[in-house]
C-alpha cells in the first residue's frame, strides 16, 4: 500500500453498511462522508440528533447520492446504547463496519447516567457495550470490521482496576489516557477472541495524530488551556480531513491484519499519511486486557458470547 494513502485509494464500499459514532462533527463526520462517497450506507450515530441532521445535510451537499441516516445514540447512557442496538437489529440483517469514534477529552470530573466516570464511561464502556450488543449483526456479515479510535495519549494511560472510575483521585488527563489505553486493550482482546472463535470479524484501531477538531475545546474548561489549544489547532494541527485518514484506512484497506493500529506517518505521529504504528507496552498487556474485559462486562451487563459464525449472540 502506498505511503501516501489518501481518500482516493478507498476501494468501493458499495453494499456495505456502516455505523459511525459521533458522526456529527470532526473525524466522525469526515469518515462518514468519505464512506458515503465510496458507496457505503452510513448511519450517523449521534447524541444530538439536530447536529446529526446538520451533518447529514452537509454530507449531502458534497455527496448528493449519499445513503445516510441519523440515529440517536448517547454513549454515556447504557439505556440509549441498548435502544440504539435494538432498533438497529430490528431494521437491519447485518453490519459490515462499526466505527467507535465518539469521545470526550479531559473535562472536569462528572459521571454518566449509569454512574461511570465520564471519560471511561463514554470512550470505553459505552463503545464496549455497543460492540457487544451488535456482535451478532457484525457476525452476520463476512469480513465485518470494528474500528475503534484511540489516541497517542494512551501512552500516558494506566488501567487502574482498583479505581477505574477515578473516585479516589481524578486527574483529567490521566483519566483521558486511561480511556484511550482501554480502547486499545479492548480492540486487541476483541480481535484475539474473534480469531480464537474462527470468526472473520477483524478489530483494528486508529488514532488521528493532532487534528483540528472541536474535541480540544469541548472538554478542557481551563480558559488558558482552551486558548492554547486553539493556537495549536491553527499552527500545529493537521485538518480534520487529514486526521480522518487513519480511521478510513483502518476501515477500508482489505488486507489489513486484525489487531492493527493505524496512525499518521509524520514525526511523533502528529500528522501525515496513515501507516501501521506501534503502541505502548501497556496496550499489549494481555493479562490487563483480559481483566479489563471481565470488569467491562460486569459494569455494562453486556457479555460477548463467541461461537462459530452464525451462532454468535450478545447477551444483556
Amino acid at each position: 500500500m502506498s505511503q501516501k494513502w489518501t481518500t482516493a485509494d478507498i476501494a468501493s464500499q458499495d453494499g456495505r453498511l456502516a455505523v459511525v459514532t459521533g458522526a456529527n462533527s470532526g473525524i466522525g463526520l469526515i469518515a462518514a462522508r468519505e464512506l458515503s462517497r465510496a458507496g457505503a450506507q452510513v448511519i450517523l450515530a449521534c447524541r444530538n440528533t439536530e447536529k446529526g441532521a446538520s451533518a447529514e445535510r452537509e454530507i449531502r451537499t458534497t455527496v448528493p447520492a449519499a445513503k445516510v441516516t441519523v440515529a440517536r445514540l448517547d454513549l454515556a447512557d447504557l439505556g440509549s446504547v441498548r435502544e440504539f442496538a435494538a432498533a438497529f437489529i430490528d431494521e437491519h440483517d447485518g453490519l459490515d463496519l462499526l466505527i467507535n469514534n465518539a469521545g470526550i477529552m479531559a473535562p472536569p470530573r462528572s459521571t454518566t447516567v449509569d454512574g461511570f466516570e465520564m471519560q471511561i464511561g463514554t470512550n470505553h464502556l459505552g463503545h464496549f457495550a455497543l460492540t457487544g450488543l451488535l456482535l451478532g449483526s457484525l457476525n452476520a456479515r463476512s469480513s465485518s470490521r470494528v474500528v475503534t479510535v484511540s489516541s497517542g495519549a494512551h501512552r500516558i494511560g494506566k488501567i487502574r482496576l482498583d479505581d477505574l472510575q477515578s473516585e479516589r483521585s481524578y486527574k483529567r488527563w490521566s483519566a483521558y489516557g486511561q480511556s484511550k489505553l482501554a480502547n486499545l486493550l479492548f480492540t486487541f482482546e476483541l480481535d484475539r477472541r474473534a480469531r480464537a472463535a474462527g470468526l472473520t470479524l477483524k478489530a483494528v484501531a486508529a488514532h488521528p495524530g493532532y487534528a483540528a477538531t472541536n474535541l480540544q475545546s469541548a472538554g478542557p474548561s481551563n480558559s488558558l488551556e482552551v486558548a492554547t489549544m486553539k493556537v495549536l489547532n491553527r499552527v500545529v494541527a493537521q485538518s480534520a480531513d487529514a486526521g480522518a485518514l487513519p480511521t478510513l484506512y483502518a476501515a477500508t484497506v482489505a488486507d489489513l491484519p486484525g489487531g492493527s493500529y493505524i496512525g499518521p506517518s509524520g514525526p511523533g505521529e502528529m500528522r501525515g499519511h496513515p501507516k501501521l504504528v506501534g503502541c505502548s507496552a501497556g496496550a499489549n498487556d494481555q493479562a490487563s486486557a483480559s481483566s479489563l474485559w471481565e470488569v467491562s462486562q460486569e459494569l455494562t451487563g453486556v457479555s460477548f458470547e463467541f461461537a462459530s459464525r452464525g451462532g454468535v449472540r450478545s447477551q444483556q
